[in-house]
């Protein structure tokens, strides 16, 4: 039985929402070249980046992180994205947490500020690198999920084409 739905190209169905741009990704993420293991380094890179609370500097991060750990740089990229507006306010304040527990810090974080970078400025460098240090940590788990599923994601892909 020939199923069309599989054989629409992304870029040129019609767009309906958040199903094309997930199909889209879907078709664009299979393209990455290389072994599953050198995709999966640099998806893995880019989640732990995109969870650190360095938003301005993510791309570039990952991206520099993946040629340190020898991992698929468009992959790294695509891994930030796991960092968007949805999610971030949640893992700032997740950063900030377990950041300023583990430094034993009190300074409280007032959202009240246009923007988080106004308010690290405010709160200072103390504060900047416990915030950081818990991205760090927050990010650890995501990535090794991350990690694995994106492996076995594309060894699946792979082996299905070789046959």
């Amino acid at each position: 039985m020939n199923d069309n739905k599989t054989l629409v190209d992304p870029d040129k169905a019609p767009s309906n929402g958040w199903r094309h741009k997930f199909r889209k990704f879907i078709h664009e993420a299979k393209t990455l070249q290389g072994d599953p293991t050198y995709i999966a380094k640099g998806i893995a890179i880019g989640v732990f980046v995109g969870i650190t609370p360095t938003i301005p500097l993510h791309t570039g991060i990952a991206i520099f992180l993946a040629f340190i750990f020898k991992a698929s740089k468009p992959a790294a990229v695509i891994g930030v994205w796991s960092g968007n507006p949805v999610t971030i306010p949640f893992l700032y304040f997740g950063s900030y947490k377990i950041g300023m527990f583990l430094f034993g810090n009190t300074a409280t974080l007032d959202i009240s500020y246009l923007t988080i970078q106004e308010e690290l400025l405010q709160l200072g460098f103390e504060t900047t690198i416990a915030m950081i240090l818990g991205g760090m940590i927050l990010g650890i788990l995501p990535a090794i999920a991350a990690y694995f599923i994106t492996r076995n994601f594309f060894s699946a892909i792979r082996e299905r084409k070789a046959r």
